[in-house]
């Protein structure tokens, strides 16, 4: 499957198509999300020990966190060029 990563900093990446929203970690809900992707196992965390400035959540469920600010997640994420192809779990091979 080819595809184009996202840097979340510190040699860490997301494949780019599976990022849903890319949102600040300083609002309640935001801690409770973080919180409850913990629980569930689905917390990833990206920031190498460092605060958490932006909160990355994929298609999956997943919940990153990255010591990158928002705006700067929004940018990388805007720069990346997707190619014409879908990105499918169900397509068939060809024979």
């Amino acid at each position: 499957m080819a595809g184009k990563l996202m840097s979340l900093g510190f040699s860490n990446t997301v494949a780019a198509r599976r990022v849903v929203a890319i949102l600040n970690p300083a609002s309640a809900p935001m801690k409770r999300l973080r919180e409850e992707a913990r629980q569930a196992g689905r917390l990833l965390d990206a920031t190498q020990g460092r605060r958490t400035r932006s909160i990355v959540i994929t298609d999956s469920g997943h919940v990153l966190l990255s010591a990158i600010q928002p705006d700067t997640m929004a940018q990388r994420y805007e720069s990346t060029s997707f190619e014409d192809t879908p990105l499918g779990l169900s397509e068939e091979e060809p024979a």
